[in-house]
């Protein structure tokens, strides 16, 4: 899990964005035509854009798509 402070820092460069800052930079990175409402959803956006930067499933999908073409492969 992710503290608010590194979610904030991962999403505006700031660990003590408020939640204007946060909406706002959600809006920017997803290119939205307006902010998630209401403002927990921006939270919840923010939390989950942090989990794909910061939590390495990117590169565990890399991995698992790796591996199951090497099993394909030694049928």
């Amino acid at each position: 899990l992710h503290t608010p402070t590194e979610v904030k820092a991962a999403i505006t460069g700031s660990g003590r964005a408020d939640k204007a800052q946060v909406a706002a930079m959600v809006v920017r990175i997803l290119k939205l035509d307006q902010a998630p409402k209401p403002a927990d959803a921006a939270d919840a956006v923010a939390l989950a854009l942090c989990q794909l930067w910061r939590g390495g499933s990117v590169n565990r999908y890399a991995a698992a798509v790796q591996e199951h073409a090497a099993r394909r492969g030694r049928r």
